[in-house]
């Protein structure tokens, strides 16, 4: 028998703190595992598992959709900096002899219930959704700034006021620190380094997920937002150099104008 397991990020981050007051006042009994939030639902007999990660990330296994939107719901209300859209992935599993992923089938097989080994495989999926969210921000920003370059090409300088520019710089700056902030998430939690047994299933499921590739794809996105940071600040920095030199003209020429005045006056 095959259960659902969905992650979602709907956040930049959550504040844990209140979650699991919410939580408590719910009658649940939230578990720290680390960094990571470990909430058991359902009967004895059939309990589904909720993983939530700080970085506004969680994972739902063997837990209904009517079930995992109503605690998703619940989760959301202490997001922090919510997403407009949240970014979801979906697979299957189910328990076996050993613990394998078939890709062809998007089906993880768990050799066993331990919630340790559920949690290493989420800590990948919770990373996924949110490279996702970091993956889809970056190609919306590239988007909205790719006609800058051509213009620039074509025409020599970019139509544009300082100000407007500036805020563009500003923007594509954000958007680049933001990232490089939280691209440790995207590296081996320290979970396993207390728990070295654990982490062969959480690379099992990066290599299944793709982490490593599109991390690399990620950084070679940064790097075209950095060259683009560096065009449009050279090019702010054109715009002021030339109004300088402007008022440096419009300075001199009223200085012979009066000059000119001077001159003709005393003659």
């Amino acid at each position: 028998m095959t259960y659902p397991c969905t992650s979602y990020c709907s956040a930049d981050a959550y504040d844990f703190e209140g979650l699991v007051a919410t939580l408590r006042a719910k009658g649940l009994e939230p578990e720290f595992c680390d960094d990571a939030l470990h909430l058991h639902i359902g009967s004895e007999a059939d309990t589904g598992h909720i993983y939530i990660f700080p970085y506004g990330s969680v994972v739902f296994w063997g837990v209904t959709p009517e079930q995992t939107q109503i605690h998703l719901a619940l989760i959301h209300t202490h997001a922090i900096k919510p997403l407009e859209t949240f970014v979801s992935d979906t697979c299957v599993y189910r328990f076996g002899k050993e613990t394998h992923i078939i890709e062809e089938e998007d089906e993880v097989i768990l050799g066993s219930k331990d919630p340790f080994l559920m949690l290493s495989f989420s800590y990948g999926m919770s990373q996924s959704v949110k490279l996702a969210v970091f993956e889809n921000t970056t190609t919306k920003t590239i988007q909205k700034s790719k006609d800058l370059p051509e213009e620039l090409a074509q025409k020599g300088a970019i139509r544009m006021s300082r100000q407007k520019l500036s805020k563009k710089i500003g923007a594509l700056f954000a958007e680049r620190h933001s990232i490089n902030l939280h691209s440790d998430l995207l590296d081996t939690p320290e979970f396993f380094w207390k728990r070295p047994s654990y982490e062969a299933y959480y690379h099992m499921c990066a290599s299944y997920l793709d982490i490593t590739t599109r991390t690399s794809i990620l950084n070679q996105r940064l790097s075209v937002l950095h060259e683009l940071y560096g065009m449009l600040s050279d090019e702010l920095k054109h715009l002021h150099s030339s109004r300088l030199e402007w008022i440096i003209i419009l300075l001199i020429v009223m200085e012979v104008v009066m000059s000119i005045l001077d001159f003709t006056h005393k003659g």
